[in-house]
Formats: structure tokens, sequence, C-alpha cells
């Protein structure tokens, strides 16, 4: 998940929200987060959100 939104331009800002990092996204200029999922799986909703706010739909 990491790569794919590194790939797009999105970068940790080292900051969190409510325990999770807060990723910034030059395509949409807004701020989301993130998830600590590593090597898990993520569900599909929350795939769905993190990649929306990315700016990838």
């Amino acid at each position: 998940m990491e790569k794919l939104l590194r790939k797009m331009g999105c970068y940790n800002t080292n900051k969190d929200e409510s325990g999770h990092p807060l990723w910034y996204s030059p395509i949409t200029k807004k701020l989301f987060a993130m998830s600590h999922h590593h090597s898990r799986e993520v569900a599909n909703g929350t795939l769905i959100k993190i990649l929306k706010a990315a700016g990838n739909r």
C-alpha cells in the first residue's frame, strides 16, 4: 500500500491522528489517515477510502 502511495507522490507527514499516520497527497492537496497494516490485507472499504483521498479514483 505504501509503495503505491509513494509512487503516486504521496508522503508520510510524520504526524498522527487518532493513532494513524497522516499522509499528504499532492494530487488532491489533502491530508488523509493511513492505517498500520504493513503486510496485512486492508479491508476493501478502507482501501477505497485511502485511494480516493490520495487521488486515485
